[in-house]
C-alpha cells in the first residue's frame, strides 16, 4: 500500500508539474475538463445514478467548466440554467412525480460539487501556473502529514460518525503540513512574506480535511469506501481532489483578497 502511494506520487508529481508549467493555461483546462468527467462520473456511479440524468448532468458539468474558462462574468448564468433544465428533463422524461426530488439532487448536486468548484482553478490559472501547483502541493503535503502522523499517533477519532479512520492527530498533521508545504513553495515559486505563507499553508490543511470529510460523507451515505479504482493504491480520482475541490475557491478569495500577485 505505502510503495503503491510513493509510486503513483513519484511518477504523477513531476510530471504534473512539467505539464502545468510548460503549457500554455488551455492545456490545464484540457486536464481539468477531464479530471472532471472522471470524478463527476465516479460520483454519479456511487449513487447509481443512469439514463438521461446522467448524461445531462455531465454535459451540464462540462458545461459550466467551459463557460469557467471562456467566460467568467455568465458561470452563475450557466449554473442557473443547467439546474433549470435539469428539472425539465426529469418532468419530460419520467411523468411519474414519485421520487422526482430524489432524481434530481444527485446530478445537480453532482455537477455544483465537481465541475463548479473546478471552475475556480481555471481562475486561479490566470493568476499563473505557479498557483495551480502551489494549490496541489499543498494540499498534497497537508494529506500525505495528515496520514502519516495520523497512522503514527492518531488514537481519538475526528469525526467517527463520517469517516473512522480520521483522527485529531491527523487533523494536526494537516497543518503542519499545509504550512511547512506553503513554506517550501514560498521559497521557490512564489513571493510572499512568511507569516502570510504560513496563514495561507494553514487555511489549506483546515479546508483540505473538510474537503475530505465531505466526499467521506456522501461516499458512508452511497455506501462505497472509495469513489473508484483508477488509481492504484490512492482510490479514484474524487478521491484524490477532494480537498481541492474545496481549497480552490478559497484560495481564489485569498489571492485576490490579499493583493499577492505580482
Amino acid at each position: 500500500m505505502h510503495f503503491k502511494r510513493f509510486l503513483v506520487a513519484a511518477v504523477f508529481l513531476p510530471a504534473m508539474y512539467l505539464y502545468i508549467k510548460n503549457l500554455p493555461s488551455g492545456y490545464f483546462f484540457l486536464l481539468l475538463l477531464a479530471v472532471s468527467l472522471i470524478a463527476l462520473s465516479e460520483f454519479y456511479s456511487m449513487y447509481r445514478l443512469s439514463g438521461i440524468l446522467k448524461y445531462a448532468g455531465l454535459f451540464f458539468g462540462v458545461s459550466v467548466l467551459c463557460v469557467s474558462y471562456f467566460s467568467q462574468e455568465i458561470l452563475m448564468d450557466a449554473v442557473i440554467v443547467s439546474i433549470m433544465a435539469i428539472m425539465v428533463i426529469r418532468l419530460l422524461f419520467k411523468k411519474d412525480p414519485v421520487s422526482s426530488l430524489a432524481d434530481i439532487a444527485v446530478p445537480v448536486v453532482g455537477f455544483l460539487y465537481i465541475p463548479s468548484l473546478l471552475s475556480f482553478q481555471t481562475m486561479i490559472r490566470n493568476f499563473g501556473p505557479e498557483w495551480i501547483i502551489f494549490l496541489y502541493a499543498t494540499v498534497w503535503a497537508s494529506d500525505s502529514s495528515a496520514y502519516y502522523l495520523g497512522k503514527g499517533l492518531g488514537k481519538r477519532k475526528l469525526y467517527r460518525e463520517v469517516s473512522p479512520n480520521k483522527t485529531v492527530a491527523g487533523a494536526v498533521g494537516s497543518l503542519i503540513g499545509g504550512a511547512a508545504g506553503a513554506l517550501l513553495l514560498r521559497a521557490v515559486l512564489l513571493d510572499m512574506t512568511i507569516t502570510l505563507a504560513v496563514l495561507i499553508g494553514i487555511m489549506v490543511g483546515i479546508i483540505s480535511i473538510i474537503g475530505d470529510l465531505v466526499e467521506s460523507m456522501f461516499k458512508r451515505d452511497a455506501g462505497v469506501k472509495d469513489s473508484g479504482f483508477l488509481i492504484p493504491g490512492h482510490g479514484g480520482i474524487l478521491d484524490k481532489i477532494d480537498g481541492a475541490l474545496f481549497v480552490g475557491p478559497v484560495l481564489y478569495w485569498v489571492i485576490k483578497t490579499t493583493m499577492v500577485i505580482r
